[in-house]
């Protein structure tokens, strides 16, 4: 018996699975003894002629020496160009709620939080979710908004692009049993559906959660003192160091002749 036209996943041009097509990207360029790391949502229809002004505003900003210009330019272009090569995909546009996690230090906010999320909501706003995040944990610095929606965003970039290699693995595998005269049938235990998740073990439906799993769903805020920012500033930066000295030593053993 074939599947019926109902629950079958609906297949859609490749883009982020979100109202608006932002991109997250980050930068990460180390020249000399600067390094520069930022991390922002970029507009999937902005020209690549805007790419230039908005790398020498940014070097600018932060006053980093001219040659970041370029870097900064290059790396953007090669992740619009990863986005770009999926574009032509498929990917699936059915029902799929999945877990999305944050675990985030911003300035001296640290927060963590887990929450069940429609990956195949095309008109989710990362952004305003996180805005009324911060309201109701009453988080008043406005940087942390703004790195709750990137990381929300990034969760959804990196499970569409699996979405994109599970809808191409199924059209091989359906196609495959179709020539073999095999029956296929649709399933898949990578995502469930709203409904599933409001079973019990009974197959009661229930929209209210078990006791059990609320501290699960409880985010946590804490703001850190100045003296504990401090110090998680000096590890992270001793930690880049050490990495940066391990990269030379490396480099020196392999190419620097005795």
């Amino acid at each position: 018996m074939r599947t019926p036209a109902a629950s079958r996943p609906v297949y859609g041009g490749f883009r982020m699975p979100t109202a608006e097509n932002l991109i997250p990207m980050r930068l990460d360029i180390e020249l000399d003894s600067h390094r520069f790391k930022d991390s922002f949502s970029w507009n999937a229809h902005e020209r690549d002629s805007e790419i230039m002004p908005f790398a020498r505003r940014l070097v600018a900003e932060m006053n980093l020496p001219p040659v970041f210009t370029q870097h900064i330019v290059q790396s953007m272009q090669a992740q619009l160009n990863e986005f770009r090569s999926l574009e032509a995909q498929q990917l699936s546009t059915e029902e799929k709620v999945l877990m999305l996690k944050l675990d985030l230090r911003i300035n001296n906010i640290v927060i963590r939080d887990q929450f069940l999320w429609d990956v195949g909501d095309f008109e989710s706003d990362p952004e305003g979710f996180a805005r009324g995040l911060c309201k109701d944990l009453e988080i008043e610095d406005p940087e942390v908004a703004p790195g709750i929606a990137f990381a929300i965003r990034e969760q959804l970039y990196e499970i569409a692009k699996q979405n994109v290699t599970s809808a191409r693995e199924t059209r091989i595998t359906k196609k495959a049993r179709r020539e073999r005269g095999i029956e296929f049938n649709h399933a898949t235990t990578s995502g469930t559906t709203a409904l599933n998740l409001m079973r019990r073990p009974n197959n009661k439906i229930s929209i209210i959660r078990k006791k059990t799993e609320w501290e699960l769903f409880e985010p946590f805020v804490e703001v850190l003192t100045e003296e504990e920012s401090n110090t998680l500033d000096a590890k992270e930066n001793a930690r880049l160091k050490k990495l940066m000295e391990e990269k030379e030593d490396s480099f020196a053993s392999r190419y620097v002749r005795s």
